[in-house]
């Protein structure tokens, strides 16, 4: 599995690439197949008066379906972990789908 982050806005320090990355791995547990996992980080400042707003988005691709998810919140941790909790949640019941219509 291959995970490319890209930071849009902000540095992309050491500790978050490695938060990214730790958060990211876990989703093998729940499907063992993913190809490649591209993770965009970025700061949005066009919010005025609401002070800093990151974003995290994340494509997962796995053969024959793709999981696309973008959250954005207050602080960056909490972006990326609403992201990861989503897809796992995608991905778990995506992966019920296919073992219940194999069983037809």
């Amino acid at each position: 599995m291959n995970i490319n982050i890209r930071a849009m806005g902000m540095d992309l320090t050491e500790a978050i690439k490695q938060y990214v990355e730790e958060k990211f791995e876990t989703l093998e547990k729940y499907y063992d197949n993913i190809l490649i996992i591209e993770i965009s980080l970025g700061l949005e400042n066009h919010h005025h008066n609401k002070g800093e707003i990151y974003s995290c988005s994340a494509t997962v691709n796995v053969p024959n379906k793709v999981f696309k998810v973008e959250k954005t919140e207050k602080s960056l941790y909490k972006a990326i972990d609403k992201v990861k909790d989503h897809l796992r949640e995608e991905i778990t019941a995506w992966k019920e789908k296919q073992r219940e219509s194999t069983r037809e």
